[in-house]
């Protein structure tokens, strides 16, 4: 199903015409969406670590990742409104640079990314559950069941997904805000006197310049609100809530983590901070006393099912606008009669599920590091094709025009190049960081050369002509 004429032009009233008696997704739920697929518990664990490392450096780190991903959010806002079409990154990068990176960039910086992810979070889940209820429930089994019963609301359609991302996300972000608050004020338990090294609020770390070493890890804090463009069939006046609910919602999740940061430090010393393996949930114990580990694993059951039922609903929608296109097997097409692709998202949970039987957390979140990399390479790509699609379809339509256009695109790739090559944790992990992204796109890069040289007969960087 496609939105675009004869003549290669999108028409304006294409973005809503689709099944138009459906209810439309309007901007709190679609910043639902971005801001529940942003706020894991990995972002949680993320934060938390950084304010202990840097202090006052890493809140001015978290302003400079702020920008970057304001960066990529104007990219994805053009080109998404340029080509409303359920493919999202593949679409742009197929009419700027070719089919060969439109496959690579999607099924690296996507669909690998959300099946090693999502297990992850369940092994998470799982972990704070057993605490939470020690010897109760049988091991690994609740997040399956959670992994399923997404599945099937989102084999339902997008009214029940947006229902329950609403209920989902505003938990979450209660629970996030309530805890800082509760944090700042010392209105539960008193702040105590902390002993060790406590966080370092001066400036020394802004004015040497040293927070830049921070970037990395506060971006990884605002990555993914582009989850929203595969749904842009699915949204009420995509030209004005696309672009602000992805603005929007980056201002909502600093606002929240720095609020969550902040507090963590006044109960919180360094060594807790960073060595501790789930330090939110120490965080909220030292917060709420003996009520802490509900209060932590609610934050965790809701940033893991917050990221499921977005994955679920965006990333079958990619692959369905790739299959659309002839960039993926043609069964992934298939709708349900809820309008859902229903192959996508059986393909995605059973996918989910192979690591996380197979694989240890350790070996995963390993895995994990690497395969976010190649997310990095789907930014790049976004900010590449925005640049060359100004040259080659100078004419097309665009609802939404980059401000300052091209400087956004310019910083943004070589911020994007820097976080690459500065993400992993440890020295000693760099080579098999390295070693594993490179293994992964290699293996993409093969396939995707084949598929489109002999399936598809196209030049690998032959781009649509229309």
């Amino acid at each position: 199903m496609s939105n675009i004429t004869s003549s290669g032009t999108i028409m304006t009233a294409d973005l809503s015409a689709t099944n138009p008696s459906k209810s439309k997704m309007r901007l709190p739920t679609m910043m639902a969406i971005c801001i529940g697929l942003v706020i894991v518990q990995g972002s949680m664990i993320s934060a938390l670590q950084g304010i202990g490392i840097g202090g006052m450096g890493f809140i001015a780190a978290m302003v400079v990742a702020l920008i970057l991903a304001q960066f990529n959010a104007m990219s994805f806002s053009e080109l998404s409104l340029m080509f409303p079409q359920e493919g999202t990154l593949a679409t742009y990068t197929q009419k700027a640079i070719g089919h060969f990176p439109a496959i690579v960039s999607v099924f690296a910086g996507y669909v690998v990314v959300a099946v090693l992810a999502i297990p992850v979070e369940m092994f998470l889940v799982d972990a704070m559950l057993s605490q939470l209820l020690p010897g109760v429930l049988p091991e690994n089994t609740i997040p399956l069941v959670i992994l399923f019963v997404f599945t099937l609301t989102n084999l339902i359609g997008t009214d029940v997904f947006a229902r329950i991302q609403n209920i989902l996300a505003f938990i979450l972000v209660s629970a996030l805000i309530l805890t800082g608050i509760v944090a700042i004020t010392g209105s539960n338990e008193p702040h105590p006197v902390l002993t060790g090294t406590t966080v370092d609020w001066g400036f020394g770390g802004v004015m040497d310049g040293s927070f830049i070493g921070l970037v990395g890890l506060a971006l990884w804090m605002m990555v993914g609100v582009e989850f929203i463009c595969p749904m842009i069939k699915e949204v009420k006046d995509p030209h004005k809530s696309i672009p602000r609910a992805m603005h929007l919602s980056l201002f909502m999740i600093f606002f929240i983590f720095t609020v969550f940061v902040y507090g963590a430090s006044l109960y919180l010393n360094v060594d807790q901070l960073i060595g501790a393996p789930l330090p939110f949930l120490d965080y909220a114990n030292a917060v709420f006393g003996k009520s802490g580990l509900i209060i932590a694993t609610v934050m965790g059951l809701a940033a893991t099912c917050c990221t499921m039922n977005t994955v679920l609903a965006a990333v079958p929608r990619m692959l369905q606008g790739m299959a659309e296109q002839g960039q993926a097997f043609p069964q992934l097409k298939a709708k349900n009669r809820f309008d859902a692709p229903w192959v996508g998202i059986l393909m995605i949970t059973g996918l989910t599920t192979i690591p996380y039987f197979a694989l240890g957390i350790d070996s995963l979140i390993t895995l994990v590091i690497a395969a976010t990399t190649s997310w990095l390479l789907a930014y790049i790509v976004a900010h590449i094709n925005v640049i060359v699609l100004r040259k080659r379809m100078p004419n097309h339509p665009r609802p939404y025009r980059t401000p300052f256009y091209p400087l956004p695109q310019i910083l943004g790739i070589a911020a994007m190049l820097y976080v690459a090559l500065n993400n992993s944790p440890s020295p000693e992990m760099t080579e098999m960081v390295y070693s594993i992204t490179g293994g992964i796109l290699l293996v993409l890069c093969i396939i995707g050369a084949i598929w489109v040289k002999f399936f598809m007969k196209r030049g690998l960087f032959e781009p649509d002509n229309q």
